[in-house]
């Protein structure tokens, strides 16, 4: 019997024999073209293209899910075993999206669909044999439509605003040229050494620029600034106009975001910001500049204001507007949760610094705001995309501002002294970073407290054969390799107080082609698939420790990476009869705000259940002060987000965050790499003495102490022989 959506084979278009397959190519093929997305985002080219190939993965993978699922005329055991796959496939696309943010949210489903990549999947269903419906057919693009613009639009309000706003010409009355021209610097490459300057800062370095006192500001609705908030906005009225706003997280950027431009009246502004909390700067625009007008872009724009003062737009729907925004005449820019535009080769990426570009050839010295609380993730790199948005930087070097900056110091990288000058002159561009004990220091203390918990006997004794499986799969890789060279040499010194007789560098290795090796047939469990095994074996215990929290202790915001671990929790909670809101990544920004609301202004609604990557930023949820981190982020920056929606301003509890610990498991490890992590911003951006370098992937350090423990034990075992 034929397949909803799909013809009988002998219903298909000139098919031949060759031609003529099926579901099981379906798989194949999906397999293929995931390790193709995956290479090429290891890579760090994705492309638009890449981009579209990834979310037809995702829309096929759930399709055929689905189907296998129904299709009941087969064996249960080949629908097993066609899901398994299917599974393997969704791994790999849920471990590619997290490398780069800006594919998470293709993989939600309510994620729009380019004409492009209902035209991909057309073909994708071909090259399988299979005739797609033809009520999918991509509609018909314009003739006249440029190369590559097929999604991009102008609402009809915009269009009338621009025929009828007279003010916008390029305004360059204010520039100020060069005064200083460079001479020791010709010729010498900057950019690394001024990356390499915030590596090098001393303790108790200052992480933040001079800022004036701060002024008595009228702030409507009788609500109040803390001082660190009126100095920022009193430096932005004094006329200082690009900020890295990296305060802790909690200390109230919005707000100081859009006050600072309503000091410089950096109007029309225009504000990116995540999709999850694009509800929540609107409201919060209303709030503190209720005078001026402010419109949210949803998808196409339908229902934008074209005569706003304040135009609203997620990372997610940028690629459709970013034509008109660039003749849109912004005199301001905010770009919100910044760290996602550090892949300089993402699309959000471009986007946003061709904007920045756009909008400081057209006003001169506009209002250019970069937030983030976690302005370092992986290293010192993710600056770059930063600084260029902000316009001290270009592709290859420093622009005029900052070059003269440098000049003035009278200094090249060869002099000792040039890292400290240099670091400073980058902070007096506009670098604020407070801390909550030095600025808040009436916010309640927080803790991290690890939980753990024994996983159910059966769950249990599966997750820890995994774990041996793959510790012998990575030892077998170890010697086969071993044995392999040439050369007979076995081990060197020994690093880090690891055995003397273990190769370091070949161990780094065979962990690193077991990363490019997890996913497929052949190579069996991998850490990223454990994790999940392990997230949803204590995900109900995980729902009973939350669920005796919201008794004892009032609400409780729980946290979990994986829909299936929320569904778990979600279930336990209904059944205990304990009220919930669900906040989710697949879930429009309406419903997603009617959530929220309901948790923090119904007290009958005891746990948020959160999605970590979805509502990990820009929500206000003060009214917990107990968090349940169900599954570990794979980054300590994620983690400290997802704690500080309840440690932030208005808290008035301390805040424990409970990470829930499968003992005897692979994860206790993993916490510790996680926490070996968390340091990454310390010494650069706020003078710490500790160590500042790139931060390893977690997932490889996790093979690495899992093969470098096997190897010891067997050593130990020799030696005891």
């Amino acid at each position: 019997m034929a397949q909803p959506g799909r013809r009988p084979t002998g219903a298909r278009r000139s098919a031949s024999p060759k031609q003529r397959r099926g579901p099981e190519d379906v798989i194949a093929m999906l397999a293929r073209a995931v390790r193709e997305v995956e290479a090429a985002v290891e890579r760090r080219r994705v492309t638009p293209a890449v981009r579209t190939k990834f979310q037809v993965i995702a829309l096929l993978v759930r399709e055929e899910n689905a189907r296998v699922r129904g299709e009941l005329a087969s064996s249960q055991t080949h629908r097993a075993e066609q899901l398994k796959r299917l599974d393997g496939i969704a791994t790999i696309l849920a471990k590619t999206a997290v490398r780069d943010p800006a594919l998470l949210a293709l993989l939600a489903e309510g994620a729009s669909v380019s004409d492009a990549a209902r035209s991909l999947k057309r073909e994708m269903l071909r090259s399988a044999g299979i005739e797609p419906p033809p009520e999918e057919a991509a509609p018909t693009a314009p003739a006249a439509a440029p190369a590559g613009a097929e999604r991009r639009v102008v609402p009809r309000s915009v269009v009338s605003r621009q025929l009828t706003a007279t003010f916008l010409a390029p305004d360059f009355s204010s520039a100020q040229p060069s005064t200083v021209r460079p001479r020791r610097l010709a010729g010498w490459e900057l950019l690394n050494p001024l990356l390499s300057s915030f590596e090098r800062a001393d303790s108790g370095a200052p992480a933040c620029m001079r800022l004036p006192p701060p002024a008595f500001l009228r702030v409507p609705g009788n609500r109040e600034l803390m001082p660190h908030q009126a100095q920022l906005i009193a430096a932005a009225a004094a006329g200082h106009r690009t900020f890295l706003l990296a305060d802790e997280p909690g200390l109230g950027k919005t707000a100081e975001a859009l006050l600072a431009a309503e000091a410089a009246n950096a109007y029309p502004l225009l504000v990116i910001v995540p999709s999850v909390v694009k509800i929540n700067w609107a409201r919060e625009a209303e709030l503190w500049t209720p005078n001026r007008s402010t419109t949210v872009v949803h998808g196409n724009g339908d229902t934008v204001d074209g005569f706003a003062n304040i135009v609203v737009v997620n990372y997610e729907v940028l690629d459709r507007h970013v034509g008109w925004f660039g003749e849109f005449g912004f005199r301001g820019m905010v770009v919100d949760e910044a760290h996602f535009i550090k892949n300089k080769s993402s699309q959000r990426s471009q986007h946003v610094l061709e904007l920045s570009e756009r909008i400081r050839s057209r006003t001169t010295r506009p209002l250019l705001m970069a937030l983030t609380g976690t302005p370092l993730i992986n290293d010192i790199e993710d600056f770059r995309a930063i600084w260029q948005f902000l316009g001290w930087i270009d592709e290859s070097e420093p622009r005029p501002e900052l070059l003269d900056a440098l000049e003035e110091t009278g200094l090249t990288p060869a002099d000792p002294g040039f890292y400290a000058a240099a670091r400073q002159r980058v902070i007096d561009l506009g670098i604020v970073r407070r801390r909550k004990v030095d600025v808040a220091a009436d916010i309640p203390a927080r803790r991290i407290a690890d939980l753990p918990v024994e996983l159910d006997d059966k769950a249990a004794r599966s997750i820890r054969a995994a774990e041996r499986d793959l510790a012998r799969r990575l030892v077998a890789r170890y010697e086969t390799a071993l044995a392999n060279r040439r050369t007979g040499a076995v081990g060197g010194a020994g690093v880090d107080g690891i055995d003397a007789g273990i190769d370091n560098d070949l161990v780094r290795k065979v962990a690193a082609w077991e990363q490019k090796d997890a996913g497929t047939k052949e190579s069996g469990e991998n850490v990223f698939s454990m994790m999940r095994r392990i997230g949803q074996a204590k995900a109900g215990l995980a729902a009973d420790y939350a669920a005796q929290l919201a008794r004892s202790a009032g609400k409780v915001v729980f946290f979990a990476k994986h829909v299936d671990v929320m569904d778990v929790a979600e279930a336990a909670f209904a059944k205990q009869g304990m009220r919930f809101s669900s906040i989710r990544g697949d879930q429009t920004p309406t419903s997603r705000q009617k959530n929220i609301d309901a948790f923090v202004n119904d007290p009958d609604v005891a746990v948020a259940v959160c999605s970590l990557t979805a509502a990990g930023v820009g929500i206000n949820l003060q009214v917990a002060s107990n968090i349940v981190l169900a599954e570990l982020s794979w980054t300590a920056a994620e983690q400290t987000q997802a704690i500080d929606r309840s440690h932030r301003i208005g808290q008035t509890e301390p805040v424990t965050a409970w990470r829930i610990i499968a003992a005897r498991t692979i994860e206790g490890k993993i916490a510790e790499l996680i926490d070996s992590k968390a340091g990454l911003a310390a010494r650069a951006l706020d003078g710490s003495d500790e160590e500042v370098g790139a931060s390893a992937d977690v997932q490889h350090e996790a093979l690495v102490a899992l093969l470098t423990d096997a190897l010891s034990g067997r050593s130990q075992d020799r030696a005891v022989s």
